[in-house]
């Protein structure tokens, strides 16, 4: 399957979808190793430390602080790392209904982190941008 870059298509087969749980982003110091007994879904390094994003029971299990409690929606069409306007057409739709995302783009998908308390809210929003669309 090769990615896709037209940005017409990429809406209407964005086909969004909450995964379950609580994600939170957290922060280690730049030479901080991760702790054994978590597995988060996202590590980025920075230069001013190693941000973390994971399931909020695993930072509480080990005590980790944390900030921005979210759920994750994946677009699940294959989009392509070099397409134009797909993020920005989302984040403008849902800056408009002020709901804040943090996104990754991955190989395969854009993961979007939105707030927990407006995410069911934020899924209809792109779920309405999604499906067929006429013109």
């Amino acid at each position: 399957m090769s990615a896709e870059r037209n940005l017409q298509t990429l809406l209407r087969q964005m086909n969004p979808e909450m995964r379950d749980g609580i994600f939170v982003f957290s922060t280690l110091p730049a030479d901080s190793k991760i702790p054994d007994a978590i597995a988060p879904l996202l590590t980025f390094s920075e230069r001013e430390g190693t941000t973390l994003v994971m399931r909020r029971e695993d930072a509480d299990s080990i005590g980790q602080t944390w900030q921005f409690a979210s759920r994750l929606i994946t677009l699940n069409v294959h989009s392509s790392l070099e397409a134009v306007g797909f993020l920005a057409a989302i984040a403008t739709r849902l800056a408009d209904a002020g709901i804040s995302i943090n996104a990754v783009s991955a190989f395969y998908h854009d993961h979007l982190f939105v707030p927990a308390d407006r995410a069911n809210e934020a899924l209809a929003l792109l779920q309405g941008m999604s499906g067929p669309r006429s013109g």
